[in-house]
């Protein structure tokens, strides 16, 4: 690493500087929160200018790393952050591939995000302060991707966290939505605890937190210690990417405005988790079990998401679902190891472009609609939104995974991957992941059918649906562009470029060809799209009496509210309870007893004290006579 470091500032000095990444948004989002009111007319195009200049920074250093010979990375460190025993952390930063794809995806759909809510937002007093929480979330994150170490990556971690909260709550004077923040920040903290104790784990064992040393040391560990340390990693991933069991927080984080939405389901807060497992891959490589656990998780989730999103009329939480379903594929990827972890990258990339362009697509369509979100409301808004419906159309297609758009080169290699594992295991992993895809053909196809298509089911009397301004639609169209061309684009590049951090890609032998799974995958997408359209292509009730058991619970959520309130809340309420029972009438009742019986009995003494000296002379002749008793008693016996 010395060496390849050396090799980069002799290929540029001023690339020393990469922390200006991190800093230029974190100054902005310092600026927008610290002046306040005074800088309302143009806090909003100094929080774009900020990742605009980040996004073109972080362009440029990618640029300068491709051009780098060897496994091109270069670490910088700044300085000691903590020196305490044989602990020593620095706040150093590491820019390879992996962190350079996730940083031009963090600031380049950011800024076309930024952009958007310029417009989305234009109405609202609080936009200087949405800006601000914005910025911060975005150095945040790339905080979370760019260090060197896992303290730094912490640190990261818990600023998206605390960003997330203010994010999802901004409109905090509505109840669902402070009700949202405090539930993803609570179910966070579980995840967040798993990966604390990991780098605890870490430096107990290891004696450093460097991503170098830790890897290069993990295989000097016992078995046991690795699964513990993969798996504390895997709550801390799940909890921050949605993933089963603690996925319900992601849905109800679309109490926040719609760009937070995009911003955490497409390019920054559901990705980390994703980038966490590729990232510390030697864990996972050294651990078959966790590795195991980790694609359960990701097939487990990501046909949760497709059941649960089929049912909802929301238009953001259909699209909210669609997120924690792909990010179940993401995960399914890493956990395959091996090639299969460029595979889960490229599918995230490429989801950062369709997820996003829906999430704003979304926005539009409130936007025109009054913040009209039921999707049994909607229909025919293809007539009057011709541009949101088009970049809507690209993005839903992609995410089908129909060739040539973007999915069809990312998904379909994941289904393939899942498919050739060894055992019986790759037969049960591929199905899953081949009923996913049909799943998303149905619910993706049911949304878009509801939303721009079939009869008008709004009035003119209270909507008059149009169009968004250009500030709003350029976002959308160049996202559109990157939801068509990407998938192509990064399958003849991306595995190649990430090679130097999960290693050379071997020849696959497995139980399908890549042809026969585009086939089956094709016919499920084809069945899904077209048992929607034959259902919903005249709309829909807003009430349906006949809905079936598996409906009923798809619409509780397939009742993981329920489990959580149960197994987690429900004990905490009652072991709190319980505790302030014994507080009150234990401890607080021993404590007052105490103090009760002292004053009970020294009142009643205090009347013994008569001030007569009969009183007194009777009291020492019957003391006397106790004494003499006992005397007697003692002599006699």
């Amino acid at each position: 690493m010395e060496e390849t470091t050396v090799e980069f500032a002799a290929a540029s000095g001023w690339l020393q500087s990469i922390w200006l990444l991190v800093a230029i948004p974190l100054v902005s989002a310092a600026v927008l929160l610290v002046l306040g009111r005074r800088a309302d007319k143009w806090g909003h195009w100094l929080g774009v200018l900020a990742v605009v200049a980040s996004f073109g920074l972080g362009l440029s250093y990618f640029l300068a790393l491709r051009d780098l010979g060897g496994n091109r990375s270069a670490e910088v460190s700044l300085f000691d952050f903590m020196s305490v025993g044989s602990l020593h952390v620095d706040v150093g930063f590491l820019l390879d591939p992996l962190s350079g794809l996730f940083v031009l995806l963090i600031t380049g759909v950011g800024s076309l995000i930024h952009i958007y809510a310029v417009g989305y937002m234009e109405h609202d007093e609080g936009r200087r302060r949405f800006f601000g929480y914005f910025n911060l979330f975005i150095a945040a994150m790339l905080l979370l991707v760019l260090g060197n170490n896992f303290v730094m990556l912490y640190i990261g971690w818990e600023g998206v966290g605390v960003a997330s909260y203010l994010l999802i709550s901004f409109w905090y004077d509505r109840n669902s939505a402070a009700t949202a923040g405090k539930k993803a920040f609570l179910m966070n903290r579980v995840g967040d605890t798993g990966l604390a104790i990991a780098i605890f784990l870490m430096f107990a064992t290891l004696g450093t937190t460097q991503y170098e040393e830790v890897f290069s040391g993990v295989n000097e560990l016992a078995a046991g210690t690795v699964t513990a340390m993969g798996l504390l990693l895997l709550l801390g991933a799940c909890g921050k990417s949605g993933q089963f069991p603690l996925h319900t927080w992601l849905p109800d984080a679309m109490e926040g405005p719609t760009p937070v939405s995009a911003l955490i389901h497409a390019a920054t807060m559901v990705t980390a988790g994703v980038y966490l497992i590729a990232r510390a891959h030697p864990v996972f490589d050294a651990s078959p079990t966790a590795q195991n656990v980790v694609v359960i998780v990701g097939a487990v989730t990501l046909l949760i998401g497709c059941i649960i999103g089929a049912a909802k009329d929301d238009i953001k939480r259909v699209l909210a679902y669609s997120t924690v379903s792909q990010i179940g594929y993401m995960f399914l990827a890493v956990g395959l190891g091996g090639a299969a972890y460029a595979l889960g990258i490229i599918h995230l990339l490429a989801h950062g472009f369709f997820k996003a362009g829906m999430f704003l697509g979304a926005g539009s369509v409130m936007h025109g609609m009054h913040d009209q979100v039921d999707i049994r409301r909607f229909g025919a808004l293809s007539k009057v939104m011709k541009v949101t419906w088009i970049t809507f159309a690209l993005g839903y297609l992609a995410i089908l995974g129909l060739p040539p758009f973007s999915g069809y080169f990312t998904k379909d290699p994941i289904i393939l991957a899942a498919f050739n594992r060894e055992g019986w295991s790759g037969w049960v992993l591929g199905t899953a992941a081949l009923i996913g895809a049909g799943l998303t053909a149905f619910y993706m196809t049911r949304l878009y059918v509801l939303v721009f298509h079939g009869p008008k089911r709004w009035t003119e009397d209270n909507q008059h649906p149009h169009e968004s301004p250009p500030i709003m639609t350029v976002p959308l169209v160049l996202l559109a562009v990157g939801s068509v061309a990407s998938g192509f684009l990064m399958s003849t590049s991306v595995v190649d470029w990430l090679n130097p951090v999960f290693g050379e890609e071997e020849e696959a032998h497995g139980h399908l060809g890549h042809w026969t799974v585009t086939a089956m995958v094709l016919a499920v997408v084809v069945v899904g799209t077209g048992l929607a359209v034959l259902l919903f292509r005249k709309g829909t009730a807003l009430v349906e009496p006949s809905a079936g058991p598996v409906v009923k619970a798809a619409r509780r959520n397939l009742y993981f509210d329920t489990l959580n309130e149960v197994v987690f809340e429900l004990p905490g309420r009652i072991l709190t309870r319980a505790l302030v029972y014994i507080d009150n009438r234990g401890i607080d009742g021993l404590v007052n007893g105490l103090a009760a019986g002292i004053g009970g009995g020294s009142s009643r003494l205090r009347r013994m004290q008569t001030g007569f000296v009969r009183s007194y002379a009777l009291s020492m002749l019957g003391g006397a006579l106790i004494v003499v008793a006992a005397m007697l008693a003692v002599t006699l016996g």
